[in-house]
């Protein structure tokens, strides 16, 4: 695949010695999205941020869903092995170590479908607003990845039963897990943004 052409994306060299992040955006954003946000949690940060490649009533996700929580999971898988050949691609051609995902909500599932799927293509991932992205989690085994999940105690989009049952399914395949529940909706606080870089600050 060639995927400086396959997908609409920024690549950002950063200054930072920290890991590379894998901005994912949420339903209707596009690469341009998260560069605010990770540039406010990890200043200098070198980014790769790809734009999902399905619409959903023209905006831009990064798989196709059949309502609302409810996930073609066919398509996961699909996009899943696209999205983890370019990040592979862009990391060696880039010549960057594997990066982090920094995910929202449709962003931060697909995040967590990557980890299930294609552990070896990511140094770890924050999950900004994410539930479980398969029905039944194949096996998958993370040994110390790190991994911020952040969910909102009040999110009308994510029930906190997908969110916890993904926690549990991080924890149990080995990931060294940090799960914080908000006092916040689905949109990010400043809560989120302080743990987040909190975070990625202590994985340099």
């Amino acid at each position: 695949m060639d995927y400086a052409t396959d997908f609409h994306f920024v690549f950002r060299k950063g200054t930072s010695v920290g890991r590379p992040l894998l901005l994912l955006h949420g339903t209707g954003g596009n690469e341009h999205g998260l560069l605010g946000l990770a540039e406010a949690v990890a200043p200098g940060r070198t980014v790769l941020s790809p734009r999902g490649k399905v619409l959903e009533n023209g905006m831009p996700r990064f798989f196709r869903r059949f309502a609302e929580g409810r996930f073609d999971e066919d398509d996961i898988r699909l996009r899943c092995s696209d999205l983890a050949a370019f990040t592979k691609g862009a990391a060696a051609h880039y010549g960057i170590a594997a990066p982090m995902a920094l995910g929202f909500s449709n962003g931060a599932n697909i995040a967590a479908a990557l980890l299930v799927l294609h552990p070896d293509d990511l140094g770890g991932a924050v999950l900004l607003r994410a539930m479980a992205p398969f029905a039944a989690m194949p096996a998958f085994s993370l040994p110390q990845t790190p991994v911020l999940l952040l969910s909102g105690q009040q999110d009308p989009m994510i029930p906190l039963t997908g969110a916890n049952r993904l926690a549990g399914d991080l924890r149990k395949a080995g990931a060294e897990l940090t799960h914080e529940i908000l006092p916040a909706g689905h949109g990010l606080t400043q809560d989120d943004l302080t743990l987040t870089a909190r975070f990625l600050a202590a994985q340099e």
